[in-house]
């Protein structure tokens, strides 16, 4: 068991022996970055003091180097630290005598900066640059927080480390704790690091690698002894077993659009599902019901979860989560009412993000996909704190005033407004048939680009596998999934929005894409190419259409399903009829279901492409050859044929679809509805009559 809880050190002498300081830096940081067992995302900050040369008089200056506001350690790169002059730094330290000059002092950080580096400093700075040793490490390992969230943390600082670990109480961050950090360590050589009471752990030592080292060597000696000493069974053993794992996912499905109907009417939301074992143990438990209430203790993990979560019985209906969501928000309010300052911003979003459910887990929504999963995994941390503190003595969160003034502290509410304002298509989720083609792809590229989380179904899986994974490399891997996916078959079609719900909490914009060509002269039309033709190209896109038109109508959020027809639904060609007619089909099934999803927000419209060649499946096979015979030209010479065919003169390609598709999916065209667009640079028979 010992060895399980243990973190390895990752060091490797090889590698650090080819970097600079600023190198061995980012090297330790990125090392501690990479479990969450240390730090969670975004959390923490590491620091060292490198010897420079000023740009300016050309003199050896002391330079802090300490990762800057914002950014995760895990990830970030060089770029991502703050440089200041440390005498500078020191000076600004004399100039403070009160609190109430915290706020303005990290004004004066400005005046510190080396080297006209733009990236902001944190506020924990000072906490980096009073400590006199050069290397510094802060993280939020649970181990440690566990026993700093307990309410005899003093007591079990020097028990579990001895007098090697000094303890300050909470106080929020900011120069005033960094003076007292920097005291403590000054006035206490023999200590290798420091306990911040509720937050978290700080070391330090003489060298990247040793600093690096010392920070586990002081969180595997914290989770060594939690593990040796928690009382068990733990959070008072289960009040509720576990649902199957089938039961867990389906229930989960079922509330993660109704939730997100709710919460989404000002901003679109993202969900997050995990059963994760540490999850159903608290959920479960006997404890749930006393400790979810009181919130998480790290200041860290309420920013990304509020102050608390809200319980859902897995039973809950819909009428039943209107009055729990409601109920939370009037508390939440009623929160703010008792804790604003006269100059608190205003009142944010009073929804949960954090939805803990008995038998089931735990469902988190929030922006984006990326930070619901990391509200999620700020969860889980503040779970394994909870049941370290309350296992070896009383867990305790943060006081109410504490947790709001962190909540709204106008220099958090500085870093809220410096974010990039939210793509056209944030929050919003999209799934798209025949994803791995030339249309398809285009057209998720686009969607992605506006900061849509996108689902490609596609029945030819090594393609979908090229297009996914080089999806998920550009724009990362939260934002998009694939599902290998037949459109004839009503189970997979069923299955695959039900994972599609699974992944992103609901769906707003259904791409109906998925395509097969089919040319014959009447006569010499087969019933087998008939039906397969309709199978795909009109029952496809009615079961798939059916299937996201069910999920939009229990969000209550209105939704956009484009379907991709052709030049073809609406202008007869010789030697087509199966295809022809089945694309006049699917526009007119847009067209009744645009009458049906009226009511409900649900726009349905069509866009017409003709001749799109390149990066085309259907083109490559024997469509291209039948077309050149019915044309009478060799298949090299199709698209310069279709180019002069056009009233425009102009070639069209799948990019061109995707516009066309991304009007009718955002807000540009809230008002368009049972309408179809053409994109074929011109073609007077497909004109609309």
């Amino acid at each position: 068991m010992t060895q399980d809880i243990l973190l390895p050190n990752l060091w490797d002498g090889a590698i650090s022996a080819t970097l600079d300081e600023p190198g061995k830096l980012l090297y330790r940081s990125n090392l501690l970055g990479s479990d969450l067992r240390i730090t969670n995302f975004g959390g923490g900050n590491t620091s060292a003091k490198v010897a420079s040369k000023d740009p300016l008089t050309g003199a050896d200056v002391s330079v802090l180097w300490v990762k800057g506001s914002g950014g995760d350690i895990g990830s970030m790169k060089l770029d991502g630290f703050s440089t200041l002059y440390m005498d500078k730094l020191l000076t600004l330290r004399t100039h403070y005598k009160t609190l109430d000059q915290e706020d303005a002092m990290v004004e004066a950080l400005n005046h510190c900066i080396f080297n006209l580096n733009p990236r902001a400093p944190s506020i924990d700075t000072w906490l980096h640059g009073f400590v006199p040793q050069v290397h510094v490490d802060h993280v939020h390992s649970d181990a440690v927080i566990a026993i700093a969230a307990a309410k005899d943390q003093v007591r079990l600082t020097q028990e579990v480390f001895g007098g090697e670990i000094g303890y300050l109480p909470w106080q929020r961050p900011g120069i005033d704790l960094g003076i007292k950090l920097g005291q403590m360590a000054e006035q206490n050589p023999e200590l290798v690091g420091v306990v911040l009471g509720s937050h978290g752990l700080f070391t330090w030592g003489a060298t990247a690698k040793d600093c690096y080292a010392q920070t586990l060597r002081i969180i595997n000696k914290a989770a060594v002894w939690l593990d040796a000493t928690i009382a068990r069974p733990v959070f008072g053993g289960p009040k509720v077993a576990a649902e199957p794992a089938p039961d867990r996912a389906a229930i989960a499905r079922r509330l993660m659009p109704l939730i997100r109907g709710k919460i989404s009417k000002t901003e679109m939301k993202v969900g997050h599902f995990t059963d994760a074992p540490e999850v159903l143990e608290f959920v479960n438990s006997q404890a749930l019901a006393e400790l979810a209430p009181m919130g998480t203790s790290c200041p860290d993990h309420f920013l990304r979860t509020k102050i608390k979560p809200l319980i859902v019985p897995a039973q809950t209906d819909d009428a039943a989560l209107d009055g729990l969501i409601a109920g939370y928000r009037d508390d939440y309010a009623a929160y703010y009412a008792r804790c604003r300052r006269a100059t608190s911003p205003a009142m944010r979003d009073p929804n949960p993000v954090i939805y803990l459910m008995p038998g089931v887990g735990m469902i988190s929504f929030a922006k984006d996909k990326a930070t619901a999963r990391i509200s999620a995994e700020f969860y889980v941390n503040a779970i394994n704190v909870m049941r370290g503190a309350s296992g070896v003595s009383v867990y305790q969160g943060l006081p109410e005033q504490e947790a709001f003034d962190i909540e709204y502290w106008l220099l958090e509410e500085a870093k809220l407004q410096r974010m990039p304002k939210p793509k056209a298509l944030q929050g919003r989720v999209a799934f798209i048939t025949g994803g791995a083609g030339g249309i398809g792809s285009a057209t998720a590229d686009r969607l992605l680009r506006e900061g849509c989380n996108v689902v490609l179904a596609d029945i030819d899986a090594a393609a979908l596998d090229e297009v996914g994974g080089g999806f998920s490399k550009r724009y990362g891997r939260d934002m998009v999934r694939s599902v290998v996916m037949d459109v004839t078959k009503e189970d997979q079609v069923i299955a695959a929005i039900e994972q599609t719900v699974a992944a992103f909490g609901g769906l707003d914009i259904l791409v109906n894409n998925a395509g097969i060509t089919a040319a014959a002269p009447f006569e010499e039309t087969t019933l087998a190419l008939w039906n397969r033709t309709f199978d795909i190209l009109s029952t496809g896109y009615f079961l798939v259409g059916r299937e996201g038109y069910k999920v939009m109508k229990t969000q209550s959020l209105g939704g956009s399903m484009i379907f991709i027809s052709s030049k073809n639904g609406v202008a007869a060609s010789p030697g087509a009829s199966a295809y022809c007619t089945a694309k006049a089909a699917e526009i007119h099934l847009a067209r009744c279901m645009a009458l049906e999803g009226a009511p409900l927000g649900i726009r349905v419209n069509v866009v017409n492409p003709d001749a799109v060649l390149r990066g085309s499946k259907i083109w490559q096979g024997e469509w291209s050859q039948q077309r050149a015979a019915s044309n009478k030209i060799a298949v090299s010479d199709l698209e310069e044929h279709y180019r002069k065919r056009s009233l425009l003169q102009r070639s069209v390609f799948p990019e061109d679809i995707a516009e066309g598709v991304y009007f009718f999916a955002s807000d540009l065209s809230a008002k368009s509805t049972g309408n179809f667009l053409n994109v074929d640079a011109g073609n007077a028979v497909s004109f609309s009559r």
